[in-house]
């Protein structure tokens, strides 16, 4: 372990080598036997399921339901939303026969042609189709609103090039679908879940978000309005991290899904859809690891302390653990998770550096001269700060770092994001700023998707978004020199 630590490729040498070496040598995930998709290791699932377990927990204090739909969604659905059968059309996987057969031509084993599926089905890249098809027949009357269900997944988008986390051909994620009786309780339905994934992103994973409104050309397929935050990575690229949908009607009018309002008029039934999914794996990594490994906030790490017995005989290791199985049975009182590595077959050292690669938070180190002198070695992972500290008064100065770590974690983030913050009023400085710094770019667009169409392919630079909390101000597209009323937040992204 050593040794693979010691090979990890700078991020300042090769920001995405360093990320793909990461997330294998920690642990994390690795690719598979199927083509562009991967398999999450224990150490990795072991954080989503912590990222599951409080955004599940969220969802429910907001009013919602888990349920579960199909994986597979005739072809005809997606015809029916014009929209937003354009939006995935190039990422579907299409199942068309159901059976296999040994070949009489001694072949192997191929595909029947005999079992060919009346009507193609697709692996679901979204669900609005085969979920608004069910909500038909839940729906007649004011009275059945709102419903409001989230769905934990799996979801297949055929991505062509694909990075472990960011973007494969499958990936796990949850996908909120509400119905409601009026377009304002839709919107704000749509604003308040933008609002939950802002808390889980700062509060939990650490991670500075701006929030706002995707412009036209990077909206959802389907979607009147789409919410996002976004996020900055160490290498200055923007992450979409979750997104929000105002669906309208458009999906109700699909699929005929009326109901009787209060006034006794039928009506369409207006919508929403929002999902987070594994994307925020590499979120997390990209945000806050360093050359040693990964950085995680406590509130999200598996192990938030990990013990190292430093000893000579066996009898010593029977009163190392003793003392450590002690302080973790408090630490573990508290609501933190501890792990103590007595393994024999590795030296003290390995176990530092693999901690340290897993970005565990605390590290505690105790010997024979720590036992006598009622001390203990503690090292944070967020600045690598090493001191001798007392046993006594341990566990409560552990639990004050575990909010202490969380805490600087995102100050270092958020300086580093408000760091990459460039406000650029023409076209030149635009260029320059994308190429030599990076970040988000402040600027001024003139609303069109003809222009934001331009920008993107002269620079790769995309809208990330508009601010929740931008600003009204006069001024002149810097590509265009037309009028714009307010800037808007450029940057290449993920």
């Amino acid at each position: 372990m050593a040794k693979e630590l010691k090979d990890l490729t700078k991020s300042d040498d090769n920001y995405s080598r360093w990320y793909n070496e990461l997330v294998v040598k920690a642990g994390l995930a690795e690719t598979s036997a199927v083509r562009g998709c991967m398999v999450i290791k224990p150490y990795g699932y072991a954080i989503w399921e912590k990222m599951h377990d409080v955004l599940d927990k969220m969802f429910k204090e907001t009013g919602h339901q888990n349920a579960y739909f199909p994986l597979f969604i005739p072809k005809s659905f997606f015809s029916k939303e014009a929209h937003h059968v354009e939006g995935f059309a190039k990422e579907c996987a299409v199942v068309t026969h159901y059976r296999l057969k040994n070949d009489p031509h001694g072949n192997g084993i191929v595909v029947d042609p005999d079992a060919k599926l009346e009507e193609e089905l697709i692996v679901r890249p979204t669900s609005e189709t085969i979920i608004w098809n069910t909500y038909k027949n839940w729906i007649q009357s004011y009275r059945d609103l709102p419903i409001l269900c989230n769905q934990w997944a799996n979801v297949v988008r055929w991505e062509m090039r694909t990075r472990l986390f960011l973007r494969t051909a499958e990936f796990l994620w949850q996908e909120g679908h509400t119905a409601h009786a009026t377009r304002e309780e839709a919107i704000a339905e749509a604003e308040k879940m933008i609002n939950v994934y802002r808390d889980f992103a700062e509060n939990w994973m650490s991670l500075p978000v701006i929030v706002g409104h995707k412009s036209p050309n990077e909206r959802f397929a389907g979607a009147e309005d789409t919410l996002t935050i976004e996020a900055l990575m160490q290498d200055g690229k923007a992450l979409q991290s979750g997104t929000s949908h105002f669906l309208g009607q458009n999906f109700a009018k699909a699929f005929d899904v009326q109901f009787v309002n209060k006034e006794g008029k039928r009506d369409y039934v207006w919508a929403t859809s929002w999902g987070v999914s594994t994307r925020l794996m590499g979120a997390l990594i990209m945000a806050h690891s360093d050359n040693n490994g990964l950085v995680l906030p406590p509130k999200l790490a598996p192990i938030q302390v990990v013990m190292v017995p430093i000893y000579k005989t066996e009898e010593q290791l029977k009163a190392i653990v003793e003392r450590f199985e002690a302080i973790a049975a408090q630490l573990k009182a508290k609501g933190i998770s501890v792990k103590i590595d007595d393994r024999d077959n590795v030296r003290p050292g390995f176990k530092f550096s693999e901690y340290e690669l897993k970005g565990v938070p605390v590290r505690l180190a105790m010997g024979g001269r720590d036992m006598e002198n009622n001390t203990v070695e503690l090292v944070r992972r967020d600045t690598l700060e090493k001191e001798t500290v007392s046993q006594e008064g341990l566990v409560e100065l552990v639990e004050k770092l575990m909010t202490d770590i969380q805490q600087n974690i995102f100050k270092k983030a958020y300086d580093y994001r408000q760091s990459m913050i460039t406000k650029v009023d023409t076209w030149e400085e635009f260029k320059r700023v994308l190429d030599e710094k990076g970040g988000f770019i402040s600027a001024h667009w003139d609303g069109t998707v003809e222009t934001e169409v331009a920008i993107k392919d002269a620079t790769k630079a995309t809208i990330r978004c508009i601010p929740f909390d931008v600003e009204e101000e006069e001024g002149k597209c810097i590509f265009t020199g037309k009028p714009s009323h307010r800037r808007v937040l450029f940057a290449r992204s993920y």
